[in-house]
């Protein structure tokens, strides 16, 4: 601890560009920061809106969280610069309620997340994100944990076709997966390189297209590191960490992380309800209320100064006094592949 963020849809895979905060303005005015109050960045990356949360008012106290060791390396000089304001924790944002509670900072007045891959690890030809490099088949964000080359060599073609499809809404998966059970049965895949151009061998892009690997990369990604089932966790942990009134902002770019963020505040807050022709029964108390209009998208503006936006959506909730409540399987359920969900039941 240290005491004193995503991608996009066409550059999943990454391109060059500097990580610049999206729907900054938009987050900052969703949590209305009070001066003194307690927030947590659960996705420090290169730490936009760490700072933007630290200059909002006075003697605000942040908590910043990142799973990943070279983010936090990093965020030493904004440390040092917030005369004790700033608090910086290597961990998993699935886990903010606990390191809010052991640091001293809970209930939090404000949580924001900023879901996805920041510009700088795609950018990090050894970390394996991005086919723009020829690197190591990895994509960890943290380093720990079967790799992208260990689910590529050791799943079924069956697995396989599963994470592209519904990780990656890639069409072609299941030629995909059985492209690289028979190369593998050969050669292991060992780079990005390798399996890269192994994709759009089989896979023909068209100009103006994008690479026909990209969302593959993706779904890799996200597998290797449960990003859905992470977020989902983190949500969850927001509301336990949340005081009444407190408010949550989270940031997605595609349309897996937002569905999920969708369904819990729906559900949490009393929408989700029945058709007219079957009615939702009475449940729990709401813990959220949703604030203000919603799903926000970047303006005009900010996408053309920063396409990454472009797939941008913000949503925002406002916290009850009710209890938190127990996991929401409707919403768990979204994280999942088919077969784990068939586990489950």
């Amino acid at each position: 601890m240290m005491t004193g963020r995503g991608e996009g849809n066409p550059p999943a895979a990454g391109g060059p560009a500097r990580h610049i905060p999206v729907l900054l303005h938009e987050a900052l005015d969703a949590l209305v920061i009070a001066p003194g109050g307690r927030y947590l960045d659960g996705t420090f990356g290169a730490g936009g809106y760490t700072r933007a949360l630290l200059d909002a008012a006075p003697d605000t106290h942040v908590l910043a969280i990142d799973r990943d060791p070279s983010a936090i390396l990093g965020g030493y000089d904004l440390v040092q610069a917030s005369a004790g304001r700033l608090t910086l924790v290597e961990d998993r944002f699935s886990r903010l309620d606990a390191v809010a509670a052991d640091a001293g900072l809970a209930p939090l007045d404000g949580v924001v997340l900023d879901i996805g891959v920041s510009s700088m690890q795609f950018d990090e030809g050894g970390r394996g994100f991005s086919f723009r490099f020829d690197g190591p088949l990895d994509m960890r964000m943290g380093g720990d944990g079967p790799s992208a080359a260990d689910l590529v060599n050791g799943e079924s073609e069956e697995r396989l076709a599963d994470i592209f499809y519904h990780f990656g809404e890639e069409r072609r998966s299941r030629l995909i997966a059985k492209a690289i059970v028979l190369d593998r049965k050969t050669s292991a895949f060992e780079t990005t390189k390798q399996l890269a151009e192994m994709i759009a061998r089989i896979i023909h892009g068209k100009p103006g297209e994008i690479h026909p690997a990209t969302r593959v990369f993706q779904a890799l990604r996200i597998a290797v590191n449960d990003e859905l089932g992470e977020l989902v966790r983190a949500l969850h942990a927001a509301e336990r960490a949340l005081k009444p009134g407190g408010r949550l902002a989270v940031v997605t770019f595609h349309s897996l992380e937002d569905r999920i963020v969708k369904q819990f505040l729906a559900n949490r807050s009393g929408r989700a309800g029945g058709s007219r022709h079957a009615p939702q029964a009475r449940g729990p108390e709401p813990t959220f209320r949703i604030a203000g209009k919603w799903p926000v998208a970047p303006s005009e503006a900010e996408i053309a100064a920063n396409p990454r936006a472009r797939s941008a959506k913000l949503r925002a909730g406002i916290r009850s006094d009710a209890p938190a409540g127990p996991p929401d399987e409707a919403v768990l359920h979204l994280a999942m592949l088919p077969e784990s969900r068939r586990t489950r039941r």
